[in-house]
């Protein structure tokens, strides 16, 4: 149990899991990717569009580690947009694209040193995707299907 100092009553410090914004639309995937890191140790934080997402990590109020994004989205805004104003932010901010129909479109609209999943992918790509961009600050990457 934890108490109010943020240690286990054993007096052991609880270590924070990685925070990783998701941006997707569809609420039955957003189920699948938040399960997914969450079993994979790391805490997402959903968000629903690409301009919720960018207004969150320019606000800079919270310290997300990596983005998941959905290349197709609703509204104005898509995952290459996302990604690209992310790394406005943070030259460095690690990225994992998630599509079923831009995989041919990765090459000339991705970021640098990103990672695609291509559509449907197991629930385990996808943490090792993150994990793989978080423990090498942001390896070359590629598509993954």
């Amino acid at each position: 149990m934890l108490s109010s100092w943020g240690r286990l009553d054993g007096g052991l410090p609880v270590q924070e899991l990685p925070l990783v914004l998701v941006i997707e639309d569809d609420p039955d995937v957003q189920i699948i990717l938040e399960d997914a890191l969450t079993e994979g140790g790391f805490e997402p934080a959903i968000a629903a569009s690409g301009e919720e997402a960018v207004t969150l990590l320019k606000s800079g109020l919270i310290k997300y580690r990596a983005l998941v994004t959905d290349v197709v989205l609703k509204g104005r805004m898509d995952g290459w947009e996302v990604a690209r104003q992310s790394r406005e932010i943070d030259p460095a901010f690690p990225i994992v694209y998630i599509t079923g129909a831009a995989v041919r479109r990765w090459p000339s609209r991705g970021v640098p040193n990103s990672i695609l999943l291509e559509k449907p992918f197991a629930p385990a790509q996808l943490v090792t995707a993150v994990s793989q961009l978080l423990n090498a600050g942001t390896s070359s990457g590629g598509p993954v299907n």
